[in-house]
C-alpha cells in the first residue's frame, strides 16, 4: 500500500466519523447533502462515504426520502465496549454509592473532543430532579469538570483547546481567559472545584477528577444539588465526592 493510498484512507475515515459526530450532534435524520453542507465536505464524497456506511450498518435508511441515521450497529459496538470499559463499569457503582450517601444527583463526566460531556447519570433520591441529557455536548467553560479535565494542559494547550465562543456563557457575558485559567490551575492544586452552575439558577455543581496512574484526570465524578442544599452540606458533599473518585482510580489503576 502506497503512502499515498494510506493518506486518502485516513482522511476518509476522518470524513466517516465527521458524518457520525454531526448526526449525533443534530440528533435526526438527514439526507447526505444536508451532511455534507453540515460538516463542509464534497456531496461526492460524503454520498460515498454513506453508502459504504449504510452497507457496514453503521448508518441506517429512515424514511422513503433518502434520510440516513446512526445504525444499530453502533449500538452493538457500543455494548461489546461498556463489557470491557472499567471505568464505566466501576463508575455505575460509585455513583450509586454517592446518591445512596447524599440523596443527590450524581454524574461522571468526561472531554468529548473540544466539549464537555456527561456519560453517565444517577438520579438523586429527591423530589427534585435536575435535568441533563447524556452525550449532549456542552462548553467546557460552563462547566465545574472542565476545571479539572484541563488541569494537566499548558496553558497555550488550553486556548489552543476551546473554541472562543464557548467562553461566552449563557447569560451573554464572557467568562475572562485569565480567571479560567487561575481556576484551573486552583482546581488542578485542590483536586476538586464546585461553583453555582452557570447554566440555571438552581443548582451548585460539584466536580473531583478520576486520574490515571500519570495523574492526569481522565473524568471527574460530579454532584449537582440545588443550591441550599448545596450550601448545607457543602463539606459532607465535598468529602463522599473526593473519597468516591479517589476509590474509582484506586480500582480501575489497579
Amino acid at each position: 500500500m502506497t503512502e499515498d493510498t494510506i493518506k486518502r484512507r485516513a482522511r476518509g475515515l476522518d470524513r466517516a466519523f465527521d458524518i457520525l459526530d454531526f448526526l449525533k450532534e443534530v440528533g435526526q435524520p438527514l439526507r447526505p447533502n444536508d451532511i455534507a453542507s453540515g460538516i463542509g465536505s464534497p456531496k461526492s464524497t460524503v454520498y460515498e462515504l454513506v453508502a459504504s456506511l449504510l452497507e457496514r450498518r453503521i448508518l441506517e435508511p429512515v424514511g422513503k426520502e433518502g434520510h440516513v441515521y446512526l445504525g444499530r450497529q453502533l449500538y452493538f459496538l457500543g455494548q461489546a465496549h461498556l463489557r470491557h470499559f472499567d471505568l464505566s463499569r466501576e463508575a455505575d457503582h460509585a455513583l450509586q454509592e454517592i446518591v445512596s450517601q447524599t440523596r443527590e444527583t450524581a454524574q461522571m463526566c468526561l472531554l468529548n473532543g473540544r466539549k464537555y460531556t456527561v456519560a453517565l447519570m444517577k438520579e438523586g433520591e429527591r423530589h427534585f430532579r435536575i435535568s441533563s441529557d447524556i452525550g449532549e455536548n456542552a462548553p467546557i467553560p460552563w462547566t465545574a469538570s472542565g476545571r479539572l479535565l484541563l488541569a494537566h494542559l499548558s496553558d497555550q494547550e488550553i486556548v489552543d483547546l476551546i473554541d472562543e465562543d464557548d467562553f461566552i456563557l449563557p447569560g451573554g457575558e464572557r467568562l475572562p481567559l485569565e480567571r479560567f485559567l487561575a481556576e484551573i490551575r486552583q482546581a488542578g492544586i485542590d483536586g476538586f472545584f464546585s461553583f453555582d452552575s452557570v447554566a440555571d439558577t438552581f443548582t451548585h455543581c460539584f466536580a473531583a477528577p478520576v486520574k490515571d496512574p500519570s495523574g492526569v484526570a481522565i473524568a471527574t465524578l460530579c454532584i449537582v444539588a440545588p443550591r441550599a442544599d448545596a450550601k448545607n452540606n457543602y463539606n459532607d458533599y465535598r468529602r463522599v465526592l473526593i473519597d468516591s473518585a479517589n476509590n474509582l482510580a484506586r480500582r480501575i489503576n489497579e
